[in-house]
């Protein structure tokens, strides 16, 4: 089953630079831009064919892929009566749509995963909560649970107006009517009875909520799906979930802080932490757990959380990713001239060696020290 995970992962890897791609070449050859090659891979060709003016095919590191635009590449000898099919003989807003419609599809592809997700495979959603400790004081005195004398393996049925709540809906309604009276309905052994308890207020982890004394867990979680409507809108807001997350991500993993993690990772024998950066090798990894524990609906939220990171990476605006590109028409247009792209190469060797490097680190640490999953 894992491996059936990781080979439906790689398979979605591939697909999805083949449309990143296609969607490159697709707007440039509406366009009328003419491009000579559209490859997935690097390296050696392994296999390949003409259509019409495009050589097309595969290469031997499925590393990434590419389209060839005439005129990209500024030591590019171009013949005269190509010029004007070349990217740069077109407007700026047509350049754009070029460099933008590659990106675009990670979104296009997130949003279609995370709604099918939604309405096929559903949410995991808590459905009551069972009390797991009580403790016999709180801040010193005895604790309202305590007092109430609740058990462990006490069920909590209703708080206040609020019926089975989960976790978090015991925890807001505690918080919202902390010092105040609250009436909890408990199930003990098929029998239900009723106690008021008063929260008080509690700093946990650095957040203040309201407590009665216990400990609680979930008592059971099920999957609740969408309709067409829900897993639309809910598609959407998983977006700007992760777009969110992603953003700030981003900016810690290639921060100092993250380059000095990845470094002693690296270097010493410190322990992995969940929210250290993991490469194709880890998340493959994962994708093949979810496969193993039956949970191939999951690929679907782990593939749309993938292409909005990818798609993000894409946007930044460094050369050689999309939003360099971007951000050198950008330019362009500010200054009213073109730029001088010999001049850019430099700093796209540079940052593709950066990602090189770091992308080799991450592997490595994803290879001697496996993400839990």
């Amino acid at each position: 089953m894992a491996a059936l995970g990781i080979g439906a992962f790689i398979f979605a890897l591939i697909l999805v630079i083949v449309i990143h791609e296609a969607a490159h070449f697709a707007v440039a050859r509406a366009f009328g831009i003419k491009v000579t090659e559209f490859f997935v891979g690097f390296g050696p060709r392994l296999w390949s064919r003409m259509r019409g003016e495009t050589e097309v095919g595969l290469k031997a590191i499925p590393a990434g892929g590419y389209v060839k635009i005439a005129g990209m590449n500024p030591y590019e000898t171009i013949s005269p009566e190509d010029y004007p099919r070349t990217f740069g003989a077109k407007p700026i807003w047509q350049r754009s749509l070029v460099i933008l419609a590659g990106p675009a599809t990670h979104f296009v592809l997130a949003f279609m995963c995370f709604a099918l997700w939604l309405g096929l495979v559903g949410q995991p959603v808590e459905r009551g909560v069972v009390i797991s400790e009580v403790m016999p004081t709180l801040h010193g005195v005895d604790s309202p649970a305590a007092a109430a004398r609740l058990r462990p393996d006490d069920i909590v049925v209703a708080v206040g107006d609020v019926t089975d709540p989960s976790t978090d809906e015991l925890r807001a309604y505690t918080t919202a009517h902390a010092g105040e009276p609250v009436t909890f309905t408990i199930r003990r052994d098929g029998e239900t009875f009723r106690a008021v308890m008063v929260p008080a207020l509690s700093q946990v982890g650095g957040e203040v909520i309201g407590r009665i004394g216990v400990g609680v867990q979930p008592r059971s979680i099920v999957r609740q799906t969408e309709g067409v409507v829900g897993s639309v809108t809910g598609g959407v807001d998983l977006i700007g979930e992760h777009l969110v997350g992603t953003v700030q991500g981003v900016g810690r993993i290639f921060g100092p802080e993250g380059i000095g993690r990845l470094a002693t990772l690296v270097f010493t024998d410190e322990p992995r932490r969940a929210e250290d950066p993991a490469s194709v090798v880890g998340i493959g990894r994962v994708a093949g757990s979810l496969a193993s524990d039956d949970r191939f609906g999951d690929l679907l939220l782990l593939f749309g959380i993938v292409n909005v990171f990818v798609g993000l990476l894409n946007l930044l605006p460094l050369p050689p990713f999309d939003g360099g590109h971007l951000a050198v028409l950008a330019i362009e247009k500010i200054r009213g001239r073109p730029v001088d792209m010999r001049k850019v190469i430099p700093v796209s060797a540079a940052v593709a060696a950066f990602f090189i490097v770091f992308t080799v680190a991450v592997v490595y640490v994803d290879l001697v020290k496996p993400p839990n999953v």
